[in-house]
């Protein structure tokens, strides 16, 4: 049965079911909370959540999904892949687990000459959440199933939500035996290789909290409705009713896997490591074939950087079988015609989807070829193995793959060392977190700054110069190749030789401007978007730049010295904080500019306030003594043996520069612009000490005129406090403390009167109670200002003083509050506080609960405390 005839019968069936059917949404999100549709039931949250009212009470889609979460799993098991299509039936408060589970076994056990799926219910499993059998007693009554073929199991596997706040609540699962050869007899708990889920029932209930792990997270109370919300993979079931081993091997997919085997010669079902580059090959291709269906273009940022990593993972499989040659074209157009049946649309953006996938092969084709080049070079010159730091620079700099250069390192009888890479790429992973280098450099991709710097490498003249001229050799404007810039525009200009520093190290960027005949261009960021090339982010200011003009860089004196004192005193900071703390306080990361400088430093506690003042002082005294400041290039095995500090995350050239203030008393290997004497730095004022994880802080300050303004602002503000306090300098702090003690003193008085206050409307509550049920029942919504912790005792005062009660008090503070007592009559007629929180709450649109005797709810829509209240009562009897 081809895919598309199941995605056909599955809407059928639930349409004869009275569901409306809802065309799959696009792959975007529209939840800013996530970059693609992860799931079936992602565009129906806001109607299970309640904050739409779902225009229909029944649906059915066949959705079009991505998640690139397990990217590195799709090609090795039968069940990952990228883009995946979710068959769902849902029920917004219409229908909940009876007709779920019916309709699932009908339309599986149903033969297939009567619009069912055909599967042989012998061979089917369910699965429940733990507790729940309720759920098992409709299997057993709806269904053939018998109950040994049931299996209960815990949050991890039954119990689903989408990892963040959301709707949520109890699953049962569908699996199907696809028999001994594949594993152990003993059903899912067993073995998930032989026993494949192919159907999941969510019975969405709850809302959960943000936060916890996958098996453990708060539940926050119930959805205005009981939902349903169900999903059956649609390559999971075409796999199963095609007879074939995988996902990959469907009608969509299978013909991918046949081109790559045909393009490199290669028999699939031969060798694993190749079927695995011909499944990713496979899976890949469609998924980009989608997600640029869709809208989404290669970058480096967010879903266009997902998109770029599928189609360059797609190269490299390729490379890997030994395909040499561009072939997107012809695997773009063989999975658009293997998916056309389902997506009629394919054909409409199919010639602007191919454009974009060619230029993007071509593209990383170049950067392949420039990383070989790089590769062959390093090869000659290995014995055994070849350097981590090598790998790295081909992943870094080029976008070399590291499975390619372990490949091609083989052939040529040496080894990697994967340990360093992979360290490497740790560190870089980290730096990611707060760099915003990415955004700061136009968004080009990787091609276009390489075939830049195959140019040659950015001369810096930085250090010995403010201004120099050199040639333009390249410029950008919106990330593409232009031969000019005119006044007005953005984009970035790459130079010969530049004076203007480039942020790196910790260091930002110098401002400044560049000038030739006819133009001039403000500068606005300086990036190494590749190891050697200079990236000047510009304004066109004045006039036209064209590549070749001759140019001069000119670095505005004013931000370099403030960037030169900022670099200097982290410098000295970080020997400070070695002095005082110990050799162990070891800087792994900073950031400095004009003015400003922050350091992280290894270190478990926070530090005192004796400690920051003495690391305050040690830093001024350094710059008091006048220490001078130099710099000078050496080896790095030199650097080392001289003393030098590396820092943490950083990796090194052969030939180092190092800095030293004071001579051995800091020796840092760095890159930065720096002054020459230690006084020319001024003043260094701690402004903070924190925590930035587990055995990291960071210490921040203001450098120069910045510390002094600070520091006279301060002075300021305890002289004004002087003037209105009437007191002495010396005297504000005590004053201050005293005024603040009077003032809690003040705060505890009222609350204690508000308190006795809220207290003394007990009786006449008492006198409003009505008999329901036998039990005396008080329900009032208070408009007097209250607080929720007045309402609470409010609530128990009135319950201690009237027998056999009921008491449910609402008020609306920032948000409308219920508080429900219920006495021990009542609890034994079988009355809970809890109960008629939840219902209140319900109408209310929130959630609540609580203990039998006493509970609390709230929500959102203060207007309806009085339907909420008369809900609560009404449900007393």
């Amino acid at each position: 049965m081809k895919t598309a005839e199941i995605k056909r019968r599955w809407l059928d069936y639930f349409e004869s079911k009275g569901h409306t059917v809802v065309p799959s949404a696009p792959l975007i999100s529209q939840d800013p909370t996530l970059m693609f549709v992860v799931a079936g039931m992602v565009p129906f949250i806001p109607y299970m959540t309640g904050v739409l009212p779902a225009p229909y009470s029944r649906a059915t889609s066949v959705q079009k999904c991505v998640r690139t979460l397990d990217i590195d799993e799709v090609g090795k098991t039968t069940r990952h892949g990228t883009f995946f299509q979710m068959n769902g039936n849902f029920s917004f408060g219409d229908y909940f687990k009876k007709e779920a589970i019916g309709f699932a076994w009908e339309l599986l056990t149903n033969p297939v000459e009567q619009g069912g799926l055909g599967f042989d219910p012998k061979r089917l499993w369910a699965t429940v959440y733990q507790d729940d059998d309720e759920a098992i007693g409709y299997w057993l009554e709806q269904t053939s199933i018998p109950a040994e073929r049931i299996q209960r199991r815990g949050m991890r596997d039954n119990y689903w939500s989408t990892g963040q706040r959301g709707p949520a609540g109890p699953c049962s699962e569908i699996y199907f035996d696809r028999g001994p050869e594949y594993g152990a007899e003993g059903g899912p708990e067993a073995d998930e290789d032989r026993y494949i889920e192919i159907w999941n029932l969510v019975f969405m209930q709850y809302e959960r909290a943000d936060g916890g792990t996958k098996d453990h997270f708060e539940i926050l109370g119930e959805l205005p409705k009981k939902n349903i919300d169900t999903g059956m993979g649609l390559e999971r079931v075409a796999f199963l009713l095609q007879g074939v081993e995988n996902i990959y091997e469907i009608d969509q997919v299978r013909p991918l896997i046949d081109a790559a085997a045909k393009l490199s010669g290669k028999r699939y079902g031969a060798v694993e490591a190749d079927d695995v580059r011909m499944r990713v090959i496979a899976d890949h291709i469609r998924s980009a074939l989608m997600l640029m269906s869709d809208g989404v273009t290669p970058s480096n940022e967010g879903r266009g950087y997902i998109l770029r990593r599928l189609l360059r993972r797609s190269v490299r499989s390729l490379r890997l079988l030994g395909v040499q040659r561009p072939c997107f074209e012809e695997l773009f157009t063989i999975s658009k015609n293997a998916m056309v049946e389902a997506y009629p649309e394919l054909e409409e953006s199919f010639e602007r989807v191919l454009r974009n996938a060619l230029a993007e092969e071509a593209g990383f084709t170049r950067t392949l070829d420039t990383g070989l080049q790089v590769l062959s070079e390093a090869i000659s010159q290995s014995a055994k193995e070849l350097s981590g730091e090598v790998a790295f620079q081909l992943h870094d700099t080029f976008g070399f793959p590291i499975d390619l250069t372990v490949e091609i390192a083989e052939e040529n009888g040496l080894g990697v060392d994967r340990a360093k890479f992979d360290l490497l790429m740790q560190e870089q992973k980290q730096r990611a977190k707060s760099d915003a280098k990415a955004k700061k450099v136009g968004g080009a991709g990787l091609q276009v700054y390489s075939e830049f710097r195959a140019l040659g490498e950015t001369r810096f003249l930085g250090y010995q110069s403010l201004e120099t001229s050199g040639s333009v050799l390249g410029l950008l404007h919106e990330g593409e190749s232009v031969s000019a810039l005119s006044q007005g525009q953005l984009g970035e200009v790459f130079l010969d030789q530049t004076t203007l520093y480039a942020e790196s190290g910790g260091q930002s960027a110098d401002a400044g401007w560049i000038r030739g005949d006819g133009f001039e261009l403000e500068v606005l960021d300086v990036q190494k978007p590749v190891k050697g090339l200079f990236a000047h982010r510009v304004r066109v200011t004045r006039g036209q730049v064209v590549v070749g003009a001759a140019a001069q860089t000119q670095v505005d004196a004013d931000w370099r010295l403030g960037a030169a004192q900022a670099h200097s005193a982290t410098h000295v900071v970080h020997a400070a904080l070695r002095q005082v703390l110990g050799p162990e306080a070891l800087q792994s990361g900073s950031f400095n500019k004009p003015g400003y400088m922050r350091l992280d430093f290894s270190w478990t506690a926070a530090l005192s306030e004796e400690t920051k003042s003495e690391i305050e002082e040690v830093s001024n005294l350094a710059i008091r003594a006048d220490l001078a400041v130099s710099a000078q290039f050496m080896s790095l095995p030199e650097a080392k043996k001289w003393g030098a500090v590396a820092l943490f995350g950083e990796t090194y050239d052969e030939e180092v520069r190092v800095v030293q203030v004071g001579g051995p008393w800091s020796r840092e290997l760095c890159g930065g612009t720096h002054v020459s004497r230690s006084s020319q730095i001024g003043l260094v004022s701690v402004t903070s000490e924190s925590s930035v994880g587990s055995g990291s802080r960071r210490i921040e300050a203001l450098v120069g005129l910045d510390a002094l303004h600070s520091l006279s602002a301060e002075r300021d503000l305890v002289r004004r406090l002087s003037v209105n306090l009437k007191a002495p300098v010396a005297e504000v702090e005590a004053r201050i403390m005293s005024s603040l003690e009077e003032l809690r003193s003040a705060q505890r008085r009222i609350a204690e009167l508000e308190s006795a206050q809220a207290l003394a409307l007990a009786p006449a509550l008492v006198t409003t109670a009505t008999k329901i049920a036998g039990l005396n029942v008080v329900s009032q919504e208070l408009t007097n200002p209250i607080s929720t912790d007045q309402l609470r005792a409010l609530t128990l005062e009135v319950a201690r003083q009237l027998p056999d009660c009921v008491v449910i008090l609402g008020a609306s503070l920032e948000k409308p509050v219920v508080m429900v007592s219920s006495s021990q009559k009542a609890q034994q007629q079988g009355i809970r506080a809890g109960e008629l929180a939840k219902v209140a709450s319900a109408v209310l649109g929130g959630g609540g609960g609580g203990k039998a005797d006493f509970a609390q709810g709230g929500g959102v829509d203060s207007a309806k405390m009085s339907a909420a209240l008369h809900a609560a009562v009404s449900a007393i009897g």
